[in-house]
């Protein structure tokens, strides 16, 4: 991969989600910014949010952008099934405070990464509004690319709005060679 990150990702830590990160999560998911360029719902409680990331797939790969101890920044790369299991969906969300900042970038090469060192995931998809034009500027950056458009795709602020898809195409991971074993000093 060979995209190349903003000065101020430095200040981004990429990892893991953790349960005790709903309260942050369900702020990040109330952002009118954030909820605008996703299929949420406003006014959304901890429980739904704790229900919904419960309802997750147990393979899913969620990881979370801090700047400081604060939550800004949420990703999930969900894998696919059976004949598809070379694909995986992703979904990403940036807290309105912090966009443009590199948290959007460090989450996605984040989960790039992961999708093809460590889960050898040939397939990437995603779905952007198409007025999502640093989305999707973001997601041409890594690769992504636009394989369809959906009219009237969803209800955001009282008007139907078309969405792209997006996908990315890793190729196959490459086999290691052996490695020969090193002789057993305790042998």
């Amino acid at each position: 991969m060979n995209v190349s990150l903003k000065p101020d990702t430095a200040h981004v830590i990429v990892r893991a989600r953790e349960v005790s990160d709903l309260d942050a999560i369900t702020s990040l998911m109330n952002c009118p910014g954030a909820r605008h360029g996703t299929l949420q719902t406003p006014y959304r409680s901890n429980a739904t949010v704790g229900s919904w990331l419960e309802k997750m797939p147990a393979n899913t790969l969620g990881l979370c952008a801090e700047a400081g101890a604060r939550v800004v920044g949420m990703i999930d790369v969900l894998p696919r099934m059976h004949r598809m299991a070379h694909c995986a969906g992703i979904g990403i969300a940036v807290h309105d405070d912090y966009v443009g900042r590199g948290v959007g970038t460090a989450l996605l090469a984040a989960a790039v990464e992961c999708a093809d060192t460590l889960l050898g995931l040939r397939r990437l998809e995603l779905t952007v509004f198409v007025d999502n034009y640093r989305a999707i500027a973001l997601y041409q950056r890594f690769g992504f690319v636009e394989e369809g458009r959906s009219p009237a795709f969803a209800m955001r602020d009282g008007k139907l709005v078309d969405a792209f898809h997006m996908a990315r195409f890793a190729d196959a991971p490459v086999f290691a060679s052996p490695v020969a074993l090193a002789p057993n000093p305790h042998a």
